[in-house]
């Protein structure tokens, strides 16, 4: 396609290409801006208890009518929560950073650059939010993003310092931890928020315990062997081993080296003088009184607890080789199967059977069936939906008729949703059936039609979404 060009041109081509990309982005912007114009009404009725308007954007934005949001997340092919966040950042820069907006639709500037700002300005009041638009209007084209990105923290917080204040304060109360997706080796990156001080004794407890691994890794990254020592963090019966068994190399007193004064713990160590050493902190060193009650507890009672769900195909179990699906943690060969469940005590639950098909009269689902709905969908079956949370509503497909006494709750008719998703559905015009345990047939409020089965979401026409719905009702 692009043989013909001189390198001269191919730059050219390349220029064109990103500002053709970011002049995309926008317009992917401006359809879902457009959309919620359209459905920034009041609805009428008794549908206005179930249909409220809602705020997605910050202070001077207008609100979205609630029901609206699902549908045209799944025009995108999107998750609701990236759609919303989309919406909230494209809402806010048309009426909130009106010319940082300007400079974005001409295709000079980076759309993801402008919707960071939008999300970092969010809090703060449409009378002062002008500060910031105008600060980052002049530099978003021409600086590269890190900068655009310090100035307008600084000046979000030079906006309204006293708000600044207030918020230190509530994202205290925002502290996590968390994990991202399992990679295709069985690798998974740590999330954490926390404080800063905690954050730098996990950091001295991971270079403590990395400095007794190290010699047994030779040939180990210093990196690699900090990913080591932080997992010991997770089994502290095998950490608190590891410092007691390294004991005999600490000097008498104490378990581990005294720290400098650049590492001691400020509340053990006391006032530091050229005559008098920094005392050991009980934080990366176990004094002798730990260390005897160390050497007088069952350290296994401290191993934690975790339910493990390993999904095998049958061939495998006989002996074929196979991959081994676990929940939470990602596709395992069996031997990382063995090495992961290595000096554990593992108590193994009856295998579930899911082709069996489990029904009962009742409204409410028992947890039995619970456990194989979640286990043939895999989570939410809204179109699109990302959520694998057992946390969620065990909805039937085809609505539960209490007039009747036949068995309506069971495999055949029950997925998972998410609140909001049940909620949608419930309320706001959506018909959903399932075809068959795990494949689920939608059809949205303007004619959108989908299947969800195992192998993801497909869209289809509305009159193929009809005829399954037809189906499903009548042999449902």
């Amino acid at each position: 396609m692009f043989d013909h060009l001189s390198p001269r041109g191919l730059l050219d081509a390349a220029a064109e290409a990103v500002r053709a990309r970011r002049l995309a982005e926008v317009a992917d912007l401006e359809v879902i801006a457009a959309w919620a114009a359209v459905h920034s009404g009041e609805s009428a009725g008794p549908v206005r208890r179930r249909n409220p308007l809602v705020s997605v954007g910050g202070d001077g934005t207008p609100r979205v009518q609630d029901h609206a949001l699902g549908e045209i997340a799944l025009a995108r092919s999107s998750g609701v929560v990236a759609t919303i966040n989309a919406l909230a950042d494209v809402l806010d820069l048309q009426h909130r950073l009106p010319l940082t907006w300007a400079v974005v639709r001409q295709g000079t500037a980076e759309v993801y650059v402008a919707r960071k700002v939008a999300r970092m300005s969010r809090h703060l009041p449409v009378a002062v939010v002008g500060m910031v638009d105008v600060a980052v209007a002049r530099m978003i084209a021409t600086e590269a993003p890190g900068r655009v990105l310090t100035v307008a923290e600084g000046k979000v917080i030079e906006a309204d310092p006293a708000l600044h204040e207030e918020r230190v304060e509530e994202e205290k109360r925002r502290r996590y931890v968390g994990l991202g997706r399992t990679d295709e080796y069985g690798l998974r990156t740590l999330i954490a928020r926390l404080d800063a001080g905690d954050a730098a004794w996990v950091q001295a407890t991971v270079t403590r315990v990395a400095e007794i691994l190290t010699p047994g890794h030779p040939d180990a990254t210093a990196d690699e062997v900090r990913a080591i020592a932080l997992g010991y963090l997770a089994r502290p019966a095998e950490l608190l081993a590891l410092l007691v068994e390294h004991e005999a190399a600490a000097p008498t007193g104490t378990a581990a080296p005294t720290e400098t004064a650049e590492t001691a713990d400020p509340v053990q160590a006391g006032p530091v003088t050229d005559d008098e050493p920094l005392a050991p902190s009980r934080a990366t060193a176990l004094p002798v009184d730990v260390l005897d009650k160390l050497h007088r507890t069952d350290l296994t009672k401290l191993r934690p607890k975790a339910v493990l769900y390993v999904h095998l195909h049958e061939a495998t179990l006989l002996g074929s080789q196979g991959v081994a699906r676990v929940e939470e943690l990602g596709p395992r060969t069996l031997g990382a199967l063995q090495q992961l469940l290595a000096s554990t005590r593992v108590t193994v639950k009856p295998v579930i059977d899911l082709a069996d098909a489990v029904r009962t009269t009742a409204y409410e689902h028992p947890e039995a069936i619970k456990e194989r709905v979640h286990l043939i969908t895999g989570g939410d079956y809204w179109p699109y939906a990302t959520s694998t949370s057992r946390n969620a509503d065990y909805d039937h497909p085809t609505p539960f008729d209490p007039s009747t006494n036949n068995q309506q709750t069971g495999t055949h008719n029950s997925g998972l949703l998410q609140r909001r998703h049940h909620r949608w559905k419930t309320h706001a015009g959506y018909q959903a059936r399932q075809r068959a345990p795990g494949h689920y047939v939608w059809l949205t409020p303007n004619g959108l039609g989908f299947t969800v089965d195992p192998t993801g979401t497909h869209p289809c026409s509305e009159n193929e979404a009809r005829l399954m719905l037809a189906f499903a009702r009548r042999y449902g």
